[in-house]
């Protein structure tokens, strides 16, 4: 237990830089993956049979292979078209991943309200567009909260695939730590304890976010 614990603090500070390169490619994937998902998601739900076929290709290609392929082939697949750093290649694929669920979950939000709303809001001159912005989205955009937190921490710790592809981040300085040190227990509780620490901070903002909603109602 006492070199558990030295081993915690003395590599405090190498976790906690590779702690915010997690939070950084996990923040820019998630936000991307947000606008991805929601393009995706009207595009479904507009109604032609030209971008449903878009959106099914999309959402089955991303969601029938796994990430650590999808990240290599970012990487390494697409070198002779172009060349994209490890940061890059690594959030990318992640925001297209993530993007594919969340596209779900818009979706699903977005046809869970009423469709008399649509049609009441055209009645009264409101063109099918704005309609959407003002009066369908905000409904879907609350009811997609809960999904979407979950979706968000499944993204955080999907980001430690990253590794993979030499970027220095909390599974990664584990690895490192366990091969020079032999102490894979103690390293990879300790990437596992960052992970809780992250995902307990998630949680509690995501809560505070649906408790702040559902007290606006």
């Amino acid at each position: 237990m006492t070199s558990f614990l030295h081993d915690l603090i003395a590599t405090f500070p190498a976790f906690t830089r590779a702690a915010w390169m997690t939070l950084q490619i996990t923040g820019i994937s998630l936000g991307l993956a947000l606008v991805i998902g929601l393009i995706f998601a009207l595009m479904k739900v507009s109604g032609l049979r030209s971008l449903g076929i878009v959106y099914n290709g999309y959402v089955g290609i991303i969601r029938g292979t796994p990430l650590i392929v999808q990240i290599m082939w970012l990487y390494f697949g697409i070198t002779h078209f172009v060349v994209l750093s490890a940061f890059w290649a690594g959030t990318i694929a992640l925001a297209i991943h993530s993007g594919a669920y969340i596209a779900e979950i818009f979706r699903g939000c977005i046809q869970s309200v009423d469709r008399g709303q649509m049609e009441a809001a055209q009645s009264l001159g409101m063109k099918r567009g704005l309609a959407m912005r003002r009066i369908i989205l905000p409904q879907a955009f609350k009811r997609a909260i809960p999904p979407m937190g979950n979706q968000f921490i499944i993204g955080l710790k999907d980001s430690s695939l990253v590794a993979f592809i030499g970027i220095t981040e909390i599974f990664s300085l584990s690895m490192d730590n366990a091969a020079v040190t032999f102490k894979q227990l103690e390293f990879y509780t300790i990437a596992g304890l960052y992970y809780l620490a992250m995902v307990a901070l998630f949680t509690y903002v995501l809560s505070r976010l649906e408790h702040r909603m559902d007290t606006a109602k």
